[in-house]
């Protein structure tokens, strides 16, 4: 089956957990997450959870299965994928990660590069697959958010999601 083939019979809609992780951030001003919802259901997907996490290993990895618990097919975090002391989200994931995507990370700083230069390098987004759901880690900025969906999870999200979804 080709790759039109594979679009036509996956999903149309799937349900799509949200985290933010910010220590600065509030819910009124999670801009990064509101693209994300915003994006996902304009695309036709369902949000199954949103919360904004403080940026604290444990506390990431507590929201983090706590939505591998729950009904979402696919899990989308941003934030905490740089080199700062605190951005711990690529070990946290990695972590619970079955099957990584490396294609994802190298896309995503290759279309970063285009827009922002050397400065994409230090981007350590990351995708994958942990308890039959899809992951995907990106940086907290709200460009860096609509770049991922828009060129590399929306034109994938329900093909990625058949796959998982195959016996």
């Amino acid at each position: 089956m080709g790759h039109r083939e594979h679009h036509a019979t996956a999903p149309h809609t799937i349900a799509v957990a949200v985290l933010t992780l910010s220590d600065s951030r509030t819910p009124a001003e999670d801009r990064s997450g509101d693209a994300i919802v915003a994006l996902l259901e304009a695309a036709g997907h369902a949000v199954a959870g949103r919360v904004l996490v403080r940026e604290d290993p444990p506390v990431i990895r507590a929201a983090l299965e706590a939505a591998l618990a729950g009904p979402a097919q696919a899990i989308i975090l941003n934030g905490g994928t740089g080199i700062a002391p605190r951005d711990s989200t690529p070990e946290i994931v990695g972590a619970l990660l079955e099957r990584e995507l490396p294609g994802f990370g190298e896309l995503f700083r290759q279309l970063s590069f285009h827009e922002i230069g050397a400065a994409a390098m230090l981007s350590r987004a990351l995708a994958g697959v942990a308890r039959g759901k899809l992951l995907f880690a990106l940086p907290g900025s709200e460009a860096a958010c609509r770049l991922a969906l828009e060129q590399l999870i929306l034109p994938e999200l329900g093909h990625m999601a058949g796959e998982l979804g195959k016996a």
